[in-house]
């Protein structure tokens, strides 16, 4: 996430590379934030409306931002001063715990604790599609083939669904009942990483269906954390996984050829629990939010806070970062 260089010399280029971070609270406020002054840029306070933010996503082209507002989400636009949103999707029942842009920004997919998965289309703005989970959803990923979705559940269930065939095409239950928190899919597609309750990950590799090797090949399984794990997250480049817990530190792993994850780093300064991140496009910064009210960057060379976002009232549950090409 370095300074603009001076390859981009038309504003519209140098636009095209800014930073957008972004931070959500269970002071129902949305903070955008100047990456490298730590100022708070825009509030988006949402007076009047209830519901705290669950989690944030900003589209690919950087134009929107998605934020999953207790049980409905929703869309702004990043460059308008407006606090409106400018759509809202309703028909969750309950908590919207994930959302995911579609890499084409087409459409938009949910997931929540009423058990569903949807998927909103943002030409029409209409629900597309629902994914009966039984289950409450804690996480969903996109595949970065744009067609199978990955989520998680409270029932200790990785279920993948085809978007094509509209079905739940594999299930894995790799600690019973356990409920898994977090999944994360690497960007070339090469493995997926699982987090539970008890701390435990859990590592597949995935192979083509057509090699006659099962989809998802367990390959490791290791204890990143004592305490309750909230979300685990694989770098852009996936050299890296990162992993945030109640036990306030965020986990730095690196990853071998071979899958071998080892203990690279802990980040240590949150006071509280660490609830969410997000990895910088070049893999060298990440963002944190914590319960103990703050956000921070993270210089993953030597592991130090490099800024602090200070400004919400409360716990700081949720965080979204896109400085690479909208």
């Amino acid at each position: 996430m370095p300074a603009p260089s001076a390859a981009a010399k038309t504003s519209a280029t140098r636009h095209d590379m800014s930073v957008i971070l972004v931070t959500g609270s269970y002071d129902h406020e949305i903070r955008f934030w100047e990456a490298w002054s730590g100022i708070c840029s825009r509030t988006i306070a949402r007076t009047g409306e209830s519901g705290q933010v669950n989690r944030l996503a900003i589209s690919p082209d950087k134009r929107l931002l998605a934020a999953a507002i207790h049980k409905k989400v929703n869309i702004y636009e990043i460059a308008s001063a407006s606090s409106d949103p400018l759509v809202t999707f309703e028909g969750h029942t309950m908590n919207v715990t994930s959302v995911s842009f579609h890499s084409e920004g087409k459409w938009l997919v949910t997931g929540s604790e009423d058990g569903t998965i949807k998927i909103w289309d943002l030409r029409t703005s209409h629900l597309h599609r629902t994914y009966d989970n039984v289950a409450p959803v804690n996480d969903v990923c996109i595949h970065p083939n744009q067609g199978e979705l990955i989520s998680c559940d409270q029932a200790g269930s990785i279920k993948q669904w085809d978007l094509s065939d509209n079905i739940c095409s594999h299930e894995l239950t790799p600690a019973g009942d356990v409920p898994i928190r977090s999944v994360t899919l690497a960007s070339d597609g090469s493995c997926l990483v699982a987090g539970n309750n008890k701390g435990q990950c859990y590592v597949w590799k995935l192979n083509e269906e057509n090699t006659g090797l099962p989809r998802f090949q367990a390959v490791t399984r290791f204890f990143a954390h004592g305490k309750y794990l909230t979300r685990c997250l694989l770098s852009p480049d996936v050299k890296y996984l990162a992993t945030c817990s109640a036990d306030t530190t965020v986990k730095i792993w690196s990853i071998s050829s071979n899958f071998e994850f080892k203990q690279e780093k802990i980040l240590i300064g949150h006071q509280r629990w660490v609830w969410d991140c997000a990895f910088s496009a070049d893999s060298a910064y990440l963002v944190t939010a914590s319960s103990d009210h703050t956000a921070r960057l993270w210089e993953m060379s030597s592991g130090e806070t490099v800024r602090q976002y200070n400004g919400h009232h409360k716990a700081a549950v949720c965080c979204a970062l896109h400085d690479g090409a909208g």
